[in-house]
């Protein structure tokens, strides 16, 4: 029968996400209220409960275990007070109506209320063998949360690699719509057929409006994409892609050539495997362009979104450089947004917002341009199109010399979270 099936491993739950604290870890009434309001809210049908407090032992107090029969199937749980660990088992029939949706949230919503400090979840489809179906009937659903209130995904035909490095879980899965699709952490990162409304924005709004740019850093990007648009620019002498985890650029090479283009390959590239932190903070190099092609601020990279990065970082630039970066959805994520502002306008006298809809983030998506000097609203259109011209770049999906400017013209719901 199809379905889907999430567990979760959680530990060191301090439960800072629930008014009961750690007695959430400890007391079958207010974890059964907690599982019934959760219930509700995402739309599943509660049809029975059953939750067992154990007793104290060698003088330490008795978990909890539970479970909520659904209609559309199971919640359990059970919890471990003495490692502060919890274990979550979501079950969904999928047969006549996809409920996948309703059990993401469901879990998220419990994850977040134990506030653990580390996670290891597993995602599994339940149904017949991938390789029974026939592609137009496969409907693996990949989803991701935009918020706790928003989801949003795509139809799969099959996952291509999965494996689980020092620092996040890693997937390839080949989709219908966007071909391979990379993502960290249950998040999308980038895929073959969208891959350039993100890469040509954050890498051509600030090397277009530089005038001569020679040497450039990628933190992240260990996909290859950005690096890839830097290389266009034929004075780029130099790109030193400075990437957390050494598996990303391994899995690119196998799997989204679409993306990187034989970037790796190109002699004016080094990979410098590590944090980029602490190479920004050890470097004595000078970069014209610095791009942070960054997972979101609530993963292994929250350190390269603060204000004493951001220093780090314009430390580095060289004399009229420019520094670019992702800040999030101005509509989803307004608040996250509007802090990231805060921050950079704290530190750079220039602050460039912009802003456009990534298709593979179902979300209008909001970058920036920062920097001492380099001001990218200040270039006019016709000397971008003769940049364009001059540097011989003529491979762009999406970025053309009249779209600069209108990729800094921001609705005003967006301009309201400026400082």
């Amino acid at each position: 029968m199809q379905g889907l099936h999430l567990t979760a491993d959680l530990y060191g739950c301090g439960c800072e996400g629930h008014p009961a604290g750690s007695a959430l870890l400890v007391d079958a009434g207010q974890l059964a209220t907690l599982c019934a309001g959760i219930v509700a809210r995402t739309g599943l049908t509660r049809v029975d409960e059953k939750f067992f407090t154990f007793p104290p032992w060698q003088g330490q107090p008795g978990g909890v275990t539970g479970a909520v029969l659904l209609a559309e199937s199971h919640l359990a749980l059970h919890t471990w007070p003495e490692r502060a660990g919890v274990t979550l088992d979501v079950y969904v029939c999928n047969f006549s109506t996809d409920n996948s949706a309703k059990a993401e949230r469901l879990l998220e919503e419990l994850v977040a209320a134990f506030t653990p400090r580390q996670r290891y979840a597993q995602r599994l489809l339940r149904g017949p063998e991938p390789d029974a179906v026939p592609d137009q009937d496969r409907h693996e659903l990949l989803l991701e949360s935009l918020n706790p209130d928003s989801v949003y995904g795509f139809r799969a035909h099959r996952r291509l690699e999965k494996l689980r490095s020092a620092h996040q879980d890693i997937e390839v899965w080949d989709t219908p719509q966007f071909g391979r699709l990379f993502r960290l952490d249950g998040a999308f990162m980038t895929s073959e057929r969208d891959e350039f409304f993100y890469h040509e924005p954050i890498v051509h709004c600030a090397a277009l409006a530089h005038p001569a740019p020679r040497r450039a850093l990628v933190i992240g990007g260990g996909d290859g994409g950005s690096s890839e648009e830097l290389l266009k620019h034929p004075g780029i002498e130099r790109v030193v892609m400075a990437e957390l985890d050494a598996e990303v650029p391994r899995i690119a090479r196998e799997h989204l050539d679409s993306v990187h283009r034989g970037a790796f390959d190109d002699p004016r590239l080094e990979l410098r495997i590590g944090d980029g932190f602490a190479y920004l903070a050890d470097t004595t190099e000078r970069f014209d362009l610095i791009v942070l092609d960054l997972t979101d601020p609530d993963t292994p990279a929250a350190r390269l979104y603060t204000r004493e990065f951001f220093m780090k970082a314009r430390a580095a630039l060289a004399p009229g450089g420019a520094i670019s970066l992702h800040l999030g959805s101005p509509v989803y994520q307004p608040e996250r947004v509007r802090r990231l502002l805060a921050d950079l306008v704290a530190v750079f006298p220039i602050v460039r917002a912009l802003g456009l809809f990534v298709p593979l983030y179902g979300a209008y998506w909001g970058l920036a341009v920062v920097s001492d000097t380099l001001d990218p609203c200040a270039v006019s259109t016709d000397e971008i199109a003769q940049r364009l011209a001059t540097r011989g770049i003529g491979d762009l999906q999406l970025y053309n010399a009249p779209l600069h400017a209108a990729l800094f013209t921001l609705p005003n719901f967006y301009r309201q979270l400026l400082p």
